[in-house]
């Protein structure tokens, strides 16, 4: 396999293509140990979870912040002025335990975690040199991206000595950002708003500002006065952050835009507090969503198919959700238990849910937009009716916030609807939002997290291939037979197929009496209360070997 860029996305696609047995040369134009961008803030649950499976999500989670630090989101009228609002997010030490807040008691055995991308990057990389199968050729640029019946090629060149020479593979995958190169050789596009909102980004050291604080530390603060508009989040917890100068819509460019002063009226200092600039981050939001993320042997993944509002880690994370949808299917392929219709998938699963968080994250975005427009003028004055005014829009500004951080919905709720390979039953998925969802077993959806009678999490007790869920209140002749018959079947397919009994106190609830066939990425791909007659047309058609009708013939009882 070529993957074309090693950020974050880059990385885990080689990452988890190698914990499946596929060798893979990464192709990345930065030098060795470069530091990467302050970009950003927010590792989702979902991705912790393929961090836990790969074994190294102690290596995150241990990294960034302080143990101790709050992950809170805070409002205040400055930085350094007066709170009124706040989003309650556990630290590290005590993310596993804390059950009571928005954002606590996640249905994950890995909840979120708050870290910058300068600290996950390194992380990854090390994980990287120490797997055998993964080739990272650092300082080489890919210059061209072609293809033929049997392998996609790419031309590359040696930043340090300008050489040039071609690699080749059955596949290749680009990761390479906002102006891929593999998306024009595709000739691909993106589609969509092109600019919502500019917001200048400084990474500044101020040693003193926690000191000037009155209120306790928070990861994230908001500042909402008439004057500047910004937040800034906290880098080490001590005296790092990156701090985001939210422009308004007459400011059409970062430079007619005084930046130290929109950084000290964010953080409510004078001239003469010191601050020093360690760089600058500005970029522009967008809504851009590419026509098709798949020519033959070429893919895309992460930010080369997606461009949107940077809000919560929503760009990174659905990049990683992309690279994890479409490795398992890779490997398979590779490993030839998967056939053509299961690369399709990927385009057919991956288009629409990105179209969504597209939507998600724009129409959050301007709607923060108008709240910052809509600060009252009172709302710094030391007055009873300053006091209201903060009272009110601290209300105000949780409610409207607390979706983007605390967003379980946006982790857990979304369905692949329309694939070829997933076997669809009478009953439609369940909505979500941002915030909310229901477990569900329809197929397409995310099978639902619970511990096992002996406390494993259900997700440590998957394979790494289909997993038959025998849940204990199904008809116990019915599950004997499916394991019996899968397992057959699969063995002869040469498909990787492990079963697990579901038990525990939610079991019941969760799963009810149906058998339910988990994908490697823990979406659903059949349900039953019993194996259809034709088991055989079931394996085929969940993995790719078949494609028609999106329901079999005989599904089986319901």
């Amino acid at each position: 396999m070529l993957v074309v860029g090693a950020g974050p996305v880059g990385m885990c696609l080689a990452l988890d293509l190698a914990w499946r047995g596929v060798d893979v040369t990464v192709i990345d134009q930065r030098a060795d140990g470069q530091p990467p961008s302050v970009k950003c803030n927010h590792v989702a649950a979902r991705t912790m979870e393929a961090f836990r499976r790969l074994g190294f999500v102690d290596k995150v989670r241990d990294a960034g912040l302080p143990a101790d630090h709050p992950h809170d989101v805070a409002f205040r009228t400055t930085v350094t002025g007066i709170e009124f609002g706040r989003i309650p997010i556990p630290c590290r030490r005590d993310r596993y335990t804390t059950e009571v807040g928005p954002d606590a008691n996640w249905p994950t055995p890995e909840p979120p975690h708050r870290i910058n991308q300068i600290y996950l990057e390194p992380v990854l990389a090390a994980r990287m040199r120490s797997e055998p199968r993964i080739n990272v050729l650092y300082g080489t640029r890919c210059v061209e991206i072609s293809q033929d019946n049997d392998r996609a090629v790419a031309t590359v060149e040696d930043l340090g000595n300008g050489e040039t020479s071609r690699m080749s593979a059955p596949y290749l995958v680009g990761c390479d950002g906002g102006s891929s190169l593999a998306r024009r050789s595709m000739g691909a596009s993106l589609h969509g708003d092109d600019d919502i909102l500019r917001t200048q980004s400084t990474y500044i050291r101020a040693p003193g500002l926690r000191a000037r604080m009155s209120a306790s530390p928070a990861w994230g603060t908001f500042s909402m006065n008439r004057r500047r508009a910004g937040v800034a989040y906290a880098i080490d917890g001590r005296e790092r952050w990156i701090v985001h100068n939210y422009l308004r819509d007459e400011e059409s460019g970062f430079d007619m835009v005084d930046r130290d002063g929109s950084v000290r009226a964010i953080l409510g200092v004078d001239g003469n507090f010191r601050i020093d600039v360690i760089g600058q981050e500005d970029w522009i939001g967008r809504r851009l969503v590419v026509d098709r993320i798949r020519d033959r042997r070429v893919f895309l993944c992460g930010d080369a198919a997606h461009l949107w509002v940077p809000y919560a880690g929503y760009g990174m994370n659905a990049g990683i959700a992309d690279a994890l949808n479409l490795s398992w299917m890779l490997a398979a392929v590779i490993e030839g238990w998967g056939g053509p219709a299961l690369l399709g998938a990927y385009e057919a699963e991956r288009l629409p849910i990105t179209e969504q968080v597209s939507h998600y994250a724009m129409k959050h975005a301007l709607a923060v937009a108008r709240q910052r427009r809509e600060v009252p003028a009172e709302i710094e004055d030391e007055t009873e009716a300053g006091e209201a005014a903060r009272v009110a829009l601290g209300e105000r500004a949780y409610a409207l916030n607390v979706a983007q951080y605390a967003c379980a919905g946006l982790n857990f709720g979304y369905f692949y609807e329309d694939s070829p390979v997933i076997v669809r039953d009478a009953e439609a998925p369940p909505s979500y939002s941002m915030q909310d969802y229901t477990p569900s077993t329809v197929p397409g959806c995310r099978a639902p997290h619970l511990r096992l009678a002996d406390g494993r999490s259900l997700y440590d007790a998957l394979g790494p291939g289909l997993t038959l869920l025998c849940p204990a209140n199904a008809d116990p002749g019915a599950s004997d037979h499916a394991r019996r018959a899968l397992a057959g079947g699969a063995a002869a397919r040469a498909i990787p197929l492990a079963s697990v009994h579901v038990d525990g106190p939610d079991a019941a609830e969760l799963y009810e009496d149906r058998l339910v066939l988990v994908r490697p990425d823990q979406h659903i791909a059949w349900r039953g209360r019993a194996l259809p007659p034709d088991h055989g047309e079931l394996l085929d058609r969940v993995t790719g070997q078949v494609s028609g009708p999106r329901t079999l013939s005989d599904q089986g009882a319901r």
